[in-house]
């Protein structure tokens, strides 16, 4: 693929940073540092970006804070003047990558998404008799820099759009190995690694040539009717990942099994004709909805922050059947549902 050159000017202009900006202040405007950015946008931007041209630009440290579900993580917020300047560099860096991915990657990508993901993980699943699901161990947290940053070194041959790129890897994901890790939480972490993982998606469909394949950022599955092909794939996949990425693969999240069984992903699990919200999916959307209600009742919410804290779970909920579990839960899914279309203004 031919390099790409003269980037480094879209990302330090000062019109895509203002617009930057207006991206990274979404939802965001509450924050003490977002505030402070906004209320002297203009003077802001202009610091900003001389820094960025300048070179002395550095992120500053990360508010980092732990969520417990769907599953135990360090979340790392960068302070908003790194948001507006992750914006800037993603929207250069985002045609770079799409031009660099396979179709089967769903991911941080314009038109896919992880409910894209799931109807052709089913489509698949209607297709092939088997499957194979694999992900990575703690793949935020052990993404090798030096990988990453070769294989930008592929794509771009601007050095001040790759210093800065640099810089942002560089300052790593609190309490990882010097060398390793992305915080969990920043535009610039998930965009990078996903494309981390493009060299596997290659490997996968042009290589190993997989009849079926889906992956959305470290969980992936493949599919066949022949068990034997699934074997030799998960091996060489194993040796592929250790080798080419420096990752290792989650052994005891590994599932080899006919599709007739369901197949786990993204917190549902999918059969030819059917798809249902796992264990934990159905348990931790009973304990919102059960919150939500009773924080309605005692006054501690209100309608519009219930919206948006159910929105996603609801969501996620809905392309699943889940008749069953309305039925199971009374009232509760539709008490849901109807906040969600309530009216806020």
């Amino acid at each position: 693929m031919k390099r790409s050159g003269h980037l480094f000017e879209k990302v330090a202009d000062f019109y895509a940073l203002a617009a930057a900006a207006r991206r990274a202040a979404r939802g965001k405007g509450a924050s003490v540092s977002a505030a402070s950015f906004l209320f002297n946008m203009e003077g802001e931007i202009l610091r900003l970006q001389r820094e960025i041209l300048g070179g002395s630009y550095k992120p500053l440290p990360y508010r980092t804070f732990y969520i417990s579900e769907p599953k135990p993580r360090t979340i790392s917020a960068a302070d908003f003047r790194d948001r507006v300047a992750h914006h800037a560099l993603c929207a250069v860096l985002e045609p770079l990558f799409e031009r660099a991915a396979i179709s089967d990657s769903y991911a941080c990508r314009p038109g896919k998404g992880s409910h894209r993901a799931v109807r052709k993980a089913q489509y698949f699943a209607k297709r092939f008799d088997r499957f194979l699901k694999l992900d990575i161990r703690k793949f935020f947290e052990t993404l090798d820099h030096e990988v990453l940053k070769a294989d930008l070194r592929r794509l771009i041959k601007d050095h001040r759009l790759l210093k800065l790129a640099d810089r942002i890897i560089e300052h790593g994901a609190p309490g990882s190995p010097p060398g390793k890790g992305l915080p969990i939480g920043n535009l610039t972490s998930q965009h990078f690694a996903n494309h981390y993982l493009s060299p596997l998606d290659h490997y996968i469909k042009e290589k190993l040539r997989a009849p079926g394949y889906v992956r959305y950022m470290d969980d992936f599955l493949l599919f066949s009717d022949s068990k034997n092909f699934l074997r030799g794939a998960h091996q060489t996949i194993n040796e592929f990942v250790e080798l080419n990425l420096k990752l290792t693969l989650k052994s005891e999240a590994t599932v080899h099994a006919p599709v007739s069984e369901g197949i786990p992903f993204l917190g549902l699990r999918l059969w030819p004709q059917m798809v249902r919200l796992d264990g934990s999916g159905k348990r931790r959307l009973i304990r919102a909805l059960r919150s939500g209600a009773e924080g309605l009742v005692s006054g501690r919410l209100v309608e519009e922050d219930l919206a948006a804290s159910l929105k996603s779970r609801l969501g996620h909920a809905e392309h699943a059947d889940t008749i069953g579990l309305r039925r199971s839960l009374g009232g509760l899914m539709n008490f849901g549902s109807g906040i969600l279309r309530a009216p806020t203004g």
